[in-house]
């Protein structure tokens, strides 16, 4: 372990975790028959781009066309496929575009057809078309105000589908009666397909009064119409889905752990589905860290502990400043740490955006506190004001790997030397 640069090893994890769930990689293996009929693609999410170029590069002898629409950013040369780019995490112009061109690609299909779906995180926002009465800039507004009040993301979809004309399984309906195969990487704990990007090709179980539920227990003011839209709304009928999930937090974190192995350190790997306000999990994960040191348990130094899952940060004091749960998460695990010695950290989303930043999120030391303070930094009221981006950035603690292709959540790894 001596000979281990700790910030370099816990690099080479989050790069082993991102690289295992490429699309190039991992798309081909999981590919159904070729089709009689057409073979259409659609799809949706920060990965679909490169899922498509990837698709075409396995396929290209298959004739084949279609649309995906991916965030800003995030377009790859495609032949065949056209790419949208739209916005996230809040819809747009582009988002509602993308909407009416995949409904319209999958209409009119045979029995012999193939619809190839490509689903990634980040799909919810990207790909909108709202119900009868529900106009864009309503669900711009519900998407603020989902994403600041603390529902964790399976949640959030629960309302996002039943306010929809594709999402909750609507789209694999529309394009009946042709074959609809689905390949997912998975950015959700649990890796259930109904939440990821909504499941607009799923049917999810959840019903209209479901979502009302979520609205009332987050105490979350929207329109009246959004209101009535969900008392009027119906349940999607049932149906069964040919699902593929290709690349998954799971796998992510067990290529990380090859990893760790080979360079002699322990991985402890804690679940890949772990929820709960950031600032609450970094404190957790700080005492499992000195548990460790000090006990031995639940492993003994060197180790490194890894999770994965997607921590939310409750916007509450009206202070919301820059930053993303990887790095409120970080801020507050270094804080409970309280600088103890031989301790590392890194935290960040794989697809390279933690939140709405350029960062895929950040590193802690033992000396991170310290060196905040000699700054004339105070990293308690950085952490209450929600802005540990600002003060990561402060200390050149970010770690900027620009838009990855893919997906499959946050990757989190304390290193116990």
């Amino acid at each position: 372990m001596t000979e281990l640069d700790p910030k370099k090893f816990l690099r080479s994890l989050f790069d082993a975790a991102i690289a295992s769930a490429q699309p190039a990689r991992v798309l081909a293996q999981h590919l159904p028959e070729k089709p009689k009929g057409r073979c259409i693609v659609v799809g949706a999410g920060k990965a679909s781009a490169a899922m498509a170029a990837a698709l075409e590069a396995a396929w290209p002898d298959v004739a084949m066309s279609g649309v995906v629409v991916t965030r800003y950013d995030h377009a790859v040369p495609t032949r065949h496929i056209k790419i949208i780019e739209a916005s996230h995490p809040v819809p747009d112009d582009n988002s509602l575009f993308a909407g009416r061109e995949i409904l319209n690609t999958v209409s009119n299909l045979g029995a012999d057809d193939l619809v190839i779906a490509l689903i990634s995180g980040g799909g919810s926002a990207l790909l909108v078309a709202p119900v009868e009465g529900v106009a864009l800039a309503d669900k711009q507004a519900l998407n603020k105000a989902l994403l600041a009040s603390g529902a964790a993301i399976g949640e959030m979809n629960v309302v996002r589908k039943h306010l929809s004309r594709i999402k909750g399984g609507k789209l694999a309906l529309a394009a009946a009666p042709a074959r609809v195969v689905t390949l997912v990487i998975s950015d959700v704990p649990g890796d259930d397909p109904s939440i990821i990007a909504s499941g607009p090709t799923v049917f999810d179980g959840t019903t209209p009064g479901d979502a009302l539920a979520i609205l009332k227990r987050y105490s979350m003011n929207v329109g009246d119409n959004i209101i009535r839209s969900l008392n009027g709304a119906a349940t999607t009928m049932v149906f069964t889905s040919d699902v593929r999930m290709i690349a998954s937090p799971i796998m992510a974190l067990r290529a990380a752990a090859e990893v760790a192995r080979k360079l002699g350190v322990t991985p402890v790997i804690l679940g890949d589905a772990l929820e709960g306000e950031a600032s609450d999990v970094g404190k957790v994960f700080a005492g499992m860290a000195l548990s460790c040191k000090l006990n031995n348990a639940p492993a003994q130094s060197p180790c490194v502990l890894l999770s994965g899952g997607e921590c939310t940060v409750s916007i509450r004091n009206g202070k919301a400043g820059r930053g993303g749960r990887n790095t409120e998460f970080l801020l507050s695990a270094a804080i409970a740490l309280k600088g103890e010695q031989n301790i590392w950290g890194l935290a960040g989303d794989t697809d390279g955006i933690d939140g709405t930043e350029d960062a895929a999120g950040a590193m802690i030391a033992p000396d991170t506190l310290s060196r905040a303070r000699d700054a004339g930094l105070d990293p308690r009221a950085f952490l209450a004001d929600h802005d540990s981006y600002a003060l990561f950035q402060r200390l050149d603690d970010l770690i900027i790997t620009g838009p990855t292709m893919t997906n499959v959540n946050d990757f989190r790894a304390l290193l116990v030397a």
